[in-house]
């Protein structure tokens, strides 16, 4: 109809790495192997001990509406989970049940910010803080961070945006870089956004994942953190769609009138699935070894063809690599290698648009044997692409046979 068209919210970017799984995909069904380290998830799915919860479920449990807050017992598991991971004591009730980590950040924003509010976003980031600020009509205020801050925020970037700041999203580990804030750090931002009333959103979907040392969570150091989590990444339950947030007191009844008219209630049987992954440590924690022995092998498939200037992978699955030694655009470089070996990456663009074209995110979170195959290729075409680019026709000087990659600091 005349006048009629999509609403100017719709208006965002699309994602870019879901498109490259298309792409990927596409390929496959041709009948051309595809190895996907674009997108984060984790091969294999949960365990068997999920799925046995879930045929006693589908047998016994009634599967209709629970309460909009999730299952009273789920709630409860996800309090013992901070008491015994971090020692801190979380009351149930602050406890937000939803359908995924996205439905957790859609309650948040839309409870701590009103139309116009301004709130601040560290690039590279995950895109999807963005665009959903931007489709609830909020203004995201994009913080380039840098290579010396480890691709994490600073007070100091937060000082210099001008007009002030009506919220503040972080993530540790973050996604695409794989990067953390220490306990320094998550402290001294956390102090920089109570002195200003600045709503404090912290993602922490990749908790438990980390290789070094545990990550710190933001209610160690703000009580009043609005905190993100999900069972997608850790539990290896992305198709379950279930996620939460811990709610600070002043937001639990908007949250819950929305989370009632939004969503109705997460997934029951979903729900009865992640109870059960509460009750068990080991599957995962061996998963966290696979994704340890991934990453390790990408790195030195990495700086074998050149590409050693990589963000700390300190956590999640995430390897951030700058390819301008490869002279294209990131863009360009991913399509290519995934028309000449199969590999599908994710260009930069997604995550940061402005510096994105310098950078590819890969992903180390699938079937070990994937991954192995995926690094052999990728060191055999980074290396044929650097012996090509050599005056004399053979490899650089420490680029092939080198055994890690340089994180920059």
């Amino acid at each position: 109809m005349p006048g009629l068209g999509p609403s100017r919210r719709s208006a965002i970017a699309p994602f870019v790495v879901m498109e490259v799984l298309a792409a990927a995909n596409r390929r496959a069904s041709a009948g051309e192997a595809v190895f996907h380290l674009e997108i984060g998830e984790p091969g294999g799915g949960p365990p068997e001990p999920v799925r046995a919860a879930v045929a006693r479920a589908l047998a016994s449990a009634p599967l209709g509406y629970s309460e909009a807050l999730g299952l009273p017992e789920l709630r409860g598991a996800i309090a013992a989970l901070y008491a015994r991971r971090y020692g801190l004591s979380v009351a149930r009730e602050r406890i937000v049940v939803t359908a995924g980590a996205s439905g957790a950040f859609v309650l948040a924003f839309l409870a701590a910010f009103d139309a116009g509010a301004r709130v601040a976003v560290p690039s590279p980031g995950y895109p999807a803080y963005r665009n959903i600020l931007r489709a609830l009509d909020i203004e995201p205020v994009l913080v380039p961070t840098t290579v010396e801050s480890r691709f994490q925020p600073t007070v100091a970037a937060l000082e210099a945006l001008s007009p002030p700041i009506h919220g503040l999203v972080l993530a540790s580990p973050a996604n695409p870089t794989g990067t953390m804030l220490g306990r320094g750090e998550l402290s001294a931002l956390a102090r920089w956004c109570r002195a200003r009333g600045v709503r404090l959103v912290v993602d922490e979907i990749y908790h438990g994942i980390t290789y070094e040392q545990p990550a710190v969570s933001a209610l160690e150091v703000e009580p009043e953190a609005i905190v993100v989590n999900s069972f997608s990444k850790y539990w290896c339950m992305t198709g379950w769609r279930l996620g939460w947030l811990v709610c600070p007191e002043d937001l639990l009844e908007p949250v819950t009138r929305l989370a009632q008219n939004l969503f109705i209630a997460p997934s029951t049987i979903a729900q009865h699935a992640a109870c059960a992954a509460l009750a068990e440590d080991a599957p995962f924690e061996a998963r966290v070894a696979t994704y340890r022995r991934n990453r390790d092998r990408l790195l030195a498939a990495l700086a074998a063809g050149g590409l050693d200037r990589v963000a700390p992978p300190e956590g999640a699955f995430y390897l951030w690599v700058d390819v301008t030694a490869r002279g294209e655009p990131a863009t360009a470089f991913c399509k290519r290698l995934l028309a000449e070996t199969g590999i599908a990456l994710t260009p930069g663009i997604d995550f940061d648009p402005e510096r994105g074209e310098d950078w590819v995110r890969v992903s180390f979170a699938g079937p070990e044997t994937t991954v192995a195959r995926a690094a052999e290729r990728l060191a055999d075409w980074l290396g044929r692409a650097l012996s090509r680019s050599s005056p004399s026709g053979s490899t650089s000087p420490g680029a092939a046979g080198a055994a890690e990659s340089r994180s920059v600091p």
